[in-house]
């Protein structure tokens, strides 16, 4: 429940994040073509230069002004801007919730290992720390706990079992990495696809050989879509490798710390405390 609310929280910021930056970018726009018409003289001798100049502005492709690109490159630009969204909430969730001391807190497993190997935890006592800790090494060791005082083998099916199930949490949402990798390229070739249908069109029904102007509209459509659609899937493309390299690196290290705890609780173990144990008493 911790989990969710924190991942519902962090999709909230990125989303007002995302807006307040959208705005932003608008409203200096706005504010730079107001100062401009400002100062500008108006002189109606000039206003067919003006209009010229502008639909010649018009033809360029947009790359600062975000309200220009979306209103360019069509609809299928608010499915990329979509992706991008979620790319960066997931980015951070991920970020967030993968921190080493997060799911490997060097306190507890100090601790804990350490009264574990000195017999100051019993099975009972050892299980109540790991449930209040609560993290993924936490769950571990508890999975080893529960089969406290079995051979060895018994207890490493333990930590397999609930490896798996904290490996599967700390790959939560990796996948939506690799489906943004794959969905922003095709979004971004279905835009590019409709941009040179329309391109194709206006030279179907009009002379438009020889005026750039009336084919820059489809020929940006195509453009920013690619654009966008790269602009995507390149960082989910990273982004999800990081990660999954990440996962790796703590899931070999949370077994490394389980073993020290199955060689610590088995039967086998046990047994050769015992003489210790009575010889130390004499």
């Amino acid at each position: 429940m911790k989990l969710h609310k924190q991942t519902f929280r962090i999709l909230a910021l990125s989303l007002t994040a995302l807006a307040c930056l959208y705005c932003v970018s608008n409203a200096q726009l706005a504010g730079a073509a107001s100062d401009t018409a400002a100062v500008a003289p108006v002189n109606v001798d000039q206003t067919e230069t003006t209009e010229q100049a502008e639909s010649g502005d018009r033809d360029f492709i947009p790359t600062t002004n975000l309200s220009r690109i979306v209103e360019d490159a069509g609809p299928l630009m608010y499915a990329i801007l979509f992706c991008s969204f979620l790319l960066v909430a997931f980015v951070l969730e991920r970020t967030v919730s993968l921190r080493r001391r997060r799911v490997i807190p060097k306190p507890f497993v100090t601790r804990f290992l350490s009264q574990l190997g000195e017999g100051q935890l019993d099975r009972e006592q050892a299980l109540a720390l790991c449930e209040e800790n609560g993290s993924p090494v936490a769950d571990v060791f508890a999975g080893a706990v529960r089969k406290w005082g079995r051979p060895g083998v018994e207890i490493e099916q333990g930590v397999i079992d609930a490896g798996e199930r904290a490996t599967n949490g700390l790959r939560r949402y990796l996948r939506v990495f690799y489906a943004l990798a794959t969905v922003g390229p095709l979004l971004g070739l279905m835009g590019t696809v409709l941009g040179m249908i329309q391109t194709f069109n206006v030279i179907a029904t009009a002379d438009a050989l020889g005026r750039a102007g009336l084919l820059a509209g489809g020929i940006a459509k195509a453009l920013l879509n690619t654009a966008g659609g790269l602009a995507v899937a390149i960082p989910a493309s990273m982004f999800y490798v990081f990660f999954v390299s990440r996962v790796d690196r703590l899931v070999i290290e949370i077994d490394k710390l389980a073993q020290e705890v199955v060689n610590t609780i088995s039967a086998e173990e046990l047994q050769e405390r015992k003489p210790r144990a009575k010889s130390r008493a004499a």
